[in-house]
Protein backbone atom coordinates (compact mmCIF):
# COMPACT_ATOMS: atom_id res chain seq x y z
CA UNK A 1 0.00 0.00 0.00
CA UNK A 2 1.30 3.46 -0.86
CA UNK A 3 1.83 5.82 2.01
CA UNK A 4 -0.66 8.36 0.69
CA UNK A 5 -3.50 5.87 0.25
CA UNK A 6 -6.56 6.62 2.37
CA UNK A 7 -6.88 4.28 5.32
CA UNK A 8 -10.26 2.54 5.38
CA UNK A 9 -9.59 1.49 8.97
CA UNK A 10 -9.54 5.13 10.12
CA UNK A 11 -12.83 5.92 8.34
CA UNK A 12 -14.46 2.82 9.80
CA UNK A 13 -13.15 3.56 13.31
CA UNK A 14 -14.61 7.08 13.15
CA UNK A 15 -18.01 5.74 12.13
CA UNK A 16 -18.15 2.94 14.67
CA UNK A 17 -17.16 5.41 17.38
CA UNK A 18 -20.18 7.59 16.51
CA UNK A 19 -22.39 4.50 16.43
CA UNK A 20 -21.13 3.55 19.88
CA UNK A 21 -21.89 7.08 21.14
CA UNK A 22 -25.48 6.72 19.94
CA UNK A 23 -25.84 3.15 21.23
CA UNK A 24 -24.76 3.87 24.81
CA UNK A 25 -26.94 7.00 24.97
CA UNK A 26 -30.25 5.42 23.96
CA UNK A 27 -31.30 2.49 26.19
CA UNK A 28 -35.01 1.83 26.47
CA UNK A 29 -34.71 2.69 30.15
CA UNK A 30 -31.77 3.68 32.32
CA UNK A 31 -33.19 1.47 35.09
CA UNK A 32 -32.04 -1.62 33.18
CA UNK A 33 -28.65 -1.37 31.49
CA UNK A 34 -25.58 -3.58 31.28
CA UNK A 35 -22.52 -2.24 33.10
CA UNK A 36 -20.25 -2.04 30.00
CA UNK A 37 -22.68 0.34 28.26
CA UNK A 38 -22.77 2.79 31.18
CA UNK A 39 -20.19 5.27 32.41
CA UNK A 40 -18.23 4.57 35.57
CA UNK A 41 -19.76 6.52 38.44
CA UNK A 42 -16.41 8.08 39.31
CA UNK A 43 -12.99 6.37 39.34
CA UNK A 44 -12.07 3.52 36.97
CA UNK A 45 -13.47 3.11 33.48
CA UNK A 46 -15.90 1.08 31.42
CA UNK A 47 -15.77 0.56 27.63
CA UNK A 48 -18.28 3.41 27.35
CA UNK A 49 -15.81 5.82 28.94
CA UNK A 50 -13.41 5.24 26.04
CA UNK A 51 -15.83 6.31 23.30
CA UNK A 52 -15.57 10.10 23.62
CA UNK A 53 -11.75 10.16 23.94
CA UNK A 54 -11.58 7.86 20.91
CA UNK A 55 -13.47 10.47 18.88
CA UNK A 56 -11.25 13.32 20.09
CA UNK A 57 -8.23 11.15 19.28
CA UNK A 58 -9.60 10.74 15.73
CA UNK A 59 -10.17 14.51 15.48
CA UNK A 60 -6.47 14.97 16.18
CA UNK A 61 -5.55 12.45 13.47
CA UNK A 62 -7.82 14.24 10.99
CA UNK A 63 -6.13 17.57 11.73
CA UNK A 64 -2.68 16.14 10.99
CA UNK A 65 -3.80 14.44 7.79
CA UNK A 66 -6.01 17.24 6.44
CA UNK A 67 -3.83 20.20 7.39
CA UNK A 68 -0.66 18.38 6.39
CA UNK A 69 -2.09 17.71 2.94
CA UNK A 70 -3.16 21.35 2.54
CA UNK A 71 0.25 22.58 3.72
CA UNK A 72 1.92 20.54 1.01
CA UNK A 73 -0.33 22.24 -1.55
CA UNK A 74 0.86 25.69 -0.46
CA UNK A 75 -2.34 26.96 1.15
CA UNK A 76 -1.73 30.24 3.00
CA UNK A 77 -1.68 30.59 6.78
CA UNK A 78 -4.54 33.08 6.55
CA UNK A 79 -6.69 30.47 4.81
CA UNK A 80 -5.86 27.99 7.58
CA UNK A 81 -6.90 30.50 10.24
CA UNK A 82 -10.17 31.28 8.45
CA UNK A 83 -11.04 27.59 8.06
CA UNK A 84 -10.10 26.76 11.65
CA UNK A 85 -11.99 29.60 13.32
CA UNK A 86 -15.05 29.12 11.11
CA UNK A 87 -15.24 25.43 11.93
CA UNK A 88 -14.76 26.15 15.62
CA UNK A 89 -17.67 28.63 15.55
CA UNK A 90 -19.93 26.21 13.67
CA UNK A 91 -19.28 23.23 15.95
CA UNK A 92 -19.57 25.38 19.08
CA UNK A 93 -22.78 26.98 17.79
CA UNK A 94 -24.40 23.65 17.03
CA UNK A 95 -23.30 22.40 20.45
CA UNK A 96 -24.98 25.35 22.15
CA UNK A 97 -28.20 24.75 20.21
CA UNK A 98 -28.17 21.07 21.20
CA UNK A 99 -27.73 22.06 24.84
CA UNK A 100 -30.87 24.17 24.55
CA UNK A 101 -32.87 21.60 22.56
CA UNK A 102 -35.78 20.95 22.78
CA UNK A 103 -36.99 23.75 25.11
CA UNK A 104 -34.68 26.57 24.02
CA UNK A 105 -35.03 28.11 27.47
CA UNK A 106 -31.93 30.30 27.76
CA UNK A 107 -33.00 32.05 30.96
CA UNK A 108 -33.45 28.84 32.91
CA UNK A 109 -30.48 27.02 31.40
CA UNK A 110 -28.03 29.86 32.03
CA UNK A 111 -24.35 29.69 31.09
CA UNK A 112 -24.19 26.14 32.39
CA UNK A 113 -26.74 25.05 29.82
CA UNK A 114 -25.84 27.08 26.75
CA UNK A 115 -22.15 27.76 27.14
CA UNK A 116 -18.99 25.79 27.16
CA UNK A 117 -20.10 22.39 28.40
CA UNK A 118 -21.08 19.38 26.34
CA UNK A 119 -19.61 16.99 23.80
CA UNK A 120 -19.62 19.28 20.75
CA UNK A 121 -18.28 22.36 22.61
CA UNK A 122 -15.40 20.25 23.91
CA UNK A 123 -14.71 18.93 20.42
CA UNK A 124 -14.75 22.52 19.13
CA UNK A 125 -12.24 23.72 21.71
CA UNK A 126 -9.91 20.75 21.23
CA UNK A 127 -10.11 21.20 17.46
CA UNK A 128 -9.26 24.91 17.67
CA UNK A 129 -6.31 24.49 20.04
CA UNK A 130 -4.88 21.44 18.28
CA UNK A 131 -5.22 23.04 14.84
CA UNK A 132 -3.30 26.11 16.02
CA UNK A 133 -0.65 23.89 17.62
CA UNK A 134 -0.29 21.96 14.38
CA UNK A 135 0.23 25.19 12.44
CA UNK A 136 2.86 26.60 14.79
CA UNK A 137 4.70 23.65 16.34
CA UNK A 138 6.61 20.55 15.28
CA UNK A 139 5.77 17.10 16.59
CA UNK A 140 8.55 17.18 19.21
CA UNK A 141 7.21 20.45 20.60
CA UNK A 142 3.74 18.91 20.72
CA UNK A 143 5.15 16.05 22.82
CA UNK A 144 6.67 18.54 25.29
CA UNK A 145 3.41 20.51 25.46
CA UNK A 146 1.43 17.32 26.10
CA UNK A 147 3.77 16.21 28.89
CA UNK A 148 3.68 19.69 30.46
CA UNK A 149 -0.14 19.80 30.45
CA UNK A 150 -0.52 16.31 31.95
CA UNK A 151 2.00 16.88 34.73
CA UNK A 152 0.71 20.40 35.37
CA UNK A 153 -2.89 19.15 35.59
CA UNK A 154 -1.84 16.40 38.01
CA UNK A 155 0.00 18.90 40.25
CA UNK A 156 -2.93 21.33 40.18
CA UNK A 157 -5.41 18.62 41.14
CA UNK A 158 -3.32 17.59 44.12
CA UNK A 159 -1.76 20.81 45.40
CA UNK A 160 -4.11 23.74 44.73
CA UNK A 161 -5.92 24.62 47.95
CA UNK A 162 -9.73 24.71 47.82
CA UNK A 163 -11.36 26.98 50.44
CA UNK A 164 -13.09 25.03 53.23
CA UNK A 165 -12.01 21.73 51.65
CA UNK A 166 -8.23 21.62 51.45
CA UNK A 167 -5.96 20.12 48.81
CA UNK A 168 -5.42 16.69 47.30
CA UNK A 169 -9.14 15.83 47.16
CA UNK A 170 -10.48 13.99 44.09
CA UNK A 171 -14.02 13.31 45.24
CA UNK A 172 -17.09 14.54 43.32
CA UNK A 173 -17.73 18.23 44.04
CA UNK A 174 -14.53 18.27 46.12
CA UNK A 175 -11.76 18.62 43.57
CA UNK A 176 -9.90 21.42 41.83
CA UNK A 177 -11.57 20.84 38.44
CA UNK A 178 -15.01 21.26 40.00
CA UNK A 179 -13.88 24.29 42.00
CA UNK A 180 -12.49 26.07 38.92
CA UNK A 181 -15.56 25.12 36.85
CA UNK A 182 -17.81 26.64 39.49
CA UNK A 183 -15.90 29.92 39.19
CA UNK A 184 -15.60 29.98 35.40
CA UNK A 185 -18.97 28.50 34.43
CA UNK A 186 -21.02 29.90 37.33
CA UNK A 187 -22.24 26.47 38.35
CA UNK A 188 -24.71 26.18 41.18
CA UNK A 189 -23.85 24.37 44.40
CA UNK A 190 -23.81 20.64 43.71
CA UNK A 191 -23.81 20.96 39.91
CA UNK A 192 -21.22 18.92 38.06
CA UNK A 193 -20.44 18.84 34.34
CA UNK A 194 -18.18 16.11 32.91
CA UNK A 195 -17.11 18.32 29.98
CA UNK A 196 -16.15 21.33 32.07
CA UNK A 197 -13.58 24.07 31.56
CA UNK A 198 -10.55 22.87 33.49
CA UNK A 199 -10.68 19.24 32.35
CA UNK A 200 -10.50 20.44 28.75
CA UNK A 201 -6.76 20.96 29.19
CA UNK A 202 -5.96 17.23 29.46
CA UNK A 203 -8.61 16.58 26.77
CA UNK A 204 -6.48 18.72 24.45
CA UNK A 205 -3.66 16.25 25.06
CA UNK A 206 -5.94 13.49 23.76
CA UNK A 207 -6.19 15.53 20.57
CA UNK A 208 -2.40 15.98 20.51
CA UNK A 209 -1.95 12.20 20.76
CA UNK A 210 -4.18 11.98 17.69
CA UNK A 211 -2.04 14.53 15.86
CA UNK A 212 1.11 12.60 16.69
CA UNK A 213 -0.59 9.46 15.38
CA UNK A 214 -1.56 11.35 12.23
CA UNK A 215 2.06 12.43 11.76
CA UNK A 216 3.10 8.78 11.94
CA UNK A 217 0.40 7.71 9.48
CA UNK A 218 1.44 10.36 6.92
CA UNK A 219 5.16 9.62 7.28
CA UNK A 220 7.18 7.75 4.66
CA UNK A 221 7.36 4.61 6.77
CA UNK A 222 5.93 1.40 5.32
CA UNK A 223 2.49 0.35 6.48
CA UNK A 224 4.00 -2.56 8.43
CA UNK A 225 6.34 -0.17 10.27
CA UNK A 226 3.43 2.16 11.04
CA UNK A 227 1.43 -0.73 12.51
CA UNK A 228 4.38 -1.86 14.63
CA UNK A 229 4.98 1.67 15.93
CA UNK A 230 1.28 2.11 16.74
CA UNK A 231 1.23 -1.15 18.69
CA UNK A 232 4.43 -0.24 20.53
CA UNK A 233 3.36 3.32 21.39
CA UNK A 234 -0.18 2.25 22.25
CA UNK A 235 1.01 -0.44 24.65
CA UNK A 236 3.50 1.99 26.23
CA UNK A 237 0.83 4.66 26.79
CA UNK A 238 -1.63 2.10 28.13
CA UNK A 239 0.92 0.75 30.60
CA UNK A 240 1.97 4.28 31.64
CA UNK A 241 -1.69 5.18 32.24
CA UNK A 242 -2.22 2.13 34.42
CA UNK A 243 0.92 2.84 36.47
CA UNK A 244 0.00 6.52 36.88
CA UNK A 245 -3.52 5.51 37.94
CA UNK A 246 -2.06 4.03 41.12
CA UNK A 247 -1.65 7.62 42.30
CA UNK A 248 -3.94 9.62 39.97
CA UNK A 249 -6.96 7.34 39.31
CA UNK A 250 -8.45 6.69 35.90
CA UNK A 251 -11.38 9.08 35.77
CA UNK A 252 -13.24 10.31 32.69
CA UNK A 253 -15.27 12.81 34.72
CA UNK A 254 -12.18 14.90 35.47
CA UNK A 255 -10.27 13.53 32.42
CA UNK A 256 -7.35 12.60 34.66
CA UNK A 257 -3.84 12.51 33.23
CA UNK A 258 -3.71 8.74 33.68
CA UNK A 259 -7.02 8.47 31.78
CA UNK A 260 -5.52 10.45 28.87
CA UNK A 261 -2.64 7.99 28.54
CA UNK A 262 -4.87 4.95 29.12
CA UNK A 263 -7.54 5.95 26.57
CA UNK A 264 -4.93 7.23 24.09
CA UNK A 265 -3.09 3.92 24.33
CA UNK A 266 -6.30 2.01 23.71
CA UNK A 267 -7.03 4.29 20.76
CA UNK A 268 -3.65 3.57 19.17
CA UNK A 269 -3.96 -0.17 19.78
CA UNK A 270 -7.47 -0.23 18.29
CA UNK A 271 -6.34 1.72 15.24
CA UNK A 272 -3.25 -0.46 14.81
CA UNK A 273 -5.34 -3.65 14.93
CA UNK A 274 -7.87 -2.14 12.51
CA UNK A 275 -5.21 -1.06 10.00
CA UNK A 276 -3.58 -4.49 10.23
CA UNK A 277 -6.82 -6.33 9.51
CA UNK A 278 -8.45 -3.94 7.03
CA UNK A 279 -5.70 -2.13 5.15
CA UNK A 280 -2.83 -4.62 5.47
CA UNK A 281 -4.54 -8.01 5.30
CA UNK A 282 -7.51 -6.71 3.30
CA UNK A 283 -10.34 -7.96 5.51
CA UNK A 284 -12.92 -5.29 4.65
CA UNK A 285 -16.09 -7.13 5.62
CA UNK A 286 -18.03 -5.17 8.21
CA UNK A 287 -16.38 -1.84 7.41
CA UNK A 288 -19.20 -0.45 5.25
CA UNK A 289 -21.48 0.55 8.12
CA UNK A 290 -18.64 2.31 9.90
CA UNK A 291 -17.58 4.14 6.74
CA UNK A 292 -21.18 5.25 6.11
CA UNK A 293 -21.56 6.64 9.63
CA UNK A 294 -18.08 8.15 9.58
CA UNK A 295 -18.65 10.07 6.36
CA UNK A 296 -21.10 12.38 8.19
CA UNK A 297 -20.07 11.72 11.78
CA UNK A 298 -20.99 14.98 13.51
CA UNK A 299 -24.15 15.36 11.39
CA UNK A 300 -25.34 11.94 12.60
CA UNK A 301 -24.51 12.87 16.18
CA UNK A 302 -26.64 16.00 15.83
CA UNK A 303 -29.47 14.04 14.19
CA UNK A 304 -29.44 11.53 17.05
CA UNK A 305 -29.84 14.37 19.57
CA UNK A 306 -32.69 15.93 17.63
CA UNK A 307 -34.64 12.70 17.14
CA UNK A 308 -34.05 11.15 20.55
CA UNK A 309 -36.42 13.43 22.55
CA UNK A 310 -39.16 12.67 20.03
CA UNK A 311 -38.99 8.95 20.79
CA UNK A 312 -38.66 9.55 24.52
CA UNK A 313 -41.33 12.21 25.07
CA UNK A 314 -43.92 11.95 22.31
CA UNK A 315 -46.79 9.53 22.85
CA UNK A 316 -46.43 7.84 19.48
CA UNK A 317 -47.89 4.37 20.12
CA UNK A 318 -51.06 3.68 22.14
CA UNK A 319 -50.47 6.76 24.27
CA UNK A 320 -46.96 5.61 25.17
CA UNK A 321 -43.54 6.87 24.23
CA UNK A 322 -41.71 4.58 21.82
CA UNK A 323 -39.07 3.43 24.28
CA UNK A 324 -41.60 2.47 26.98
CA UNK A 325 -43.85 0.70 24.48
CA UNK A 326 -40.87 -1.24 23.14
CA UNK A 327 -39.63 -2.13 26.61
CA UNK A 328 -43.00 -3.33 27.90
CA UNK A 329 -43.80 -5.25 24.70
CA UNK A 330 -40.50 -7.11 24.47
CA UNK A 331 -40.19 -7.89 28.18
CA UNK A 332 -43.74 -9.27 28.13
CA UNK A 333 -42.39 -11.93 25.74
CA UNK A 334 -39.97 -13.08 28.44
CA UNK A 335 -36.88 -11.22 27.25
CA UNK A 336 -34.62 -10.00 30.08
CA UNK A 337 -35.06 -6.27 30.87
CA UNK A 338 -31.39 -5.38 30.34
CA UNK A 339 -31.30 -7.20 27.01
CA UNK A 340 -34.51 -5.47 25.96
CA UNK A 341 -33.02 -2.10 26.82
CA UNK A 342 -29.95 -2.92 24.73
CA UNK A 343 -32.07 -4.13 21.81
CA UNK A 344 -33.88 -0.79 21.77
CA UNK A 345 -30.55 1.05 21.65
CA UNK A 346 -29.42 -1.14 18.76
CA UNK A 347 -32.70 -0.54 16.91
CA UNK A 348 -32.40 3.22 17.40
CA UNK A 349 -28.80 3.18 16.13
CA UNK A 350 -29.87 1.22 13.05
CA UNK A 351 -32.64 3.76 12.50
CA UNK A 352 -29.99 6.49 12.38
CA UNK A 353 -28.21 4.42 9.74
CA UNK A 354 -31.03 5.07 7.26
CA UNK A 355 -30.36 8.81 6.77
CA UNK A 356 -26.62 8.13 7.07
CA UNK A 357 -26.80 5.66 4.18
CA UNK A 358 -28.95 8.03 2.10
CA UNK A 359 -26.44 10.85 2.53
CA UNK A 360 -23.58 8.50 1.68
CA UNK A 361 -25.27 7.17 -1.48
CA UNK A 362 -26.06 10.72 -2.62
CA UNK A 363 -22.42 11.69 -1.96
CA UNK A 364 -23.59 14.38 0.44
CA UNK A 365 -20.94 15.04 3.08
CA UNK A 366 -21.89 17.75 5.56
CA UNK A 367 -18.79 19.21 7.15
CA UNK A 368 -19.29 21.56 10.07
Amino acid sequence: MKTHKRLLALDAMRGYTIMAMILVSTPATWDHVYLPVTHAEWNNTTPTDLIFPFFIFIVGIAIAISFGSKKSKGITTKAFYTKTVLRFVKIMGVGILLNLFPKFDILNYGWYGVGYTGVLPRIAVVYLVCALLFLHTKWKQQVYIAITILIGYWLCMYFIYIPDIGSGMLEPSKNVAHYIDRLVLSLQEGQWVPEGFFSSFPAIVTGILGMLTGALLTSKKSISDKIIWLFLLGFTLLLAGIVWSWHFPLNKNIWSSSFVLYSGGFGMLTLAASIFLIDYLGYKKGTKMGIVFGSNAITLYVLFHVLHPVFLDWKLINGQSTNIWFFETITSLGVAPKLTSLLYAIAYTLLCYIPAYWLYKKRIFIKL
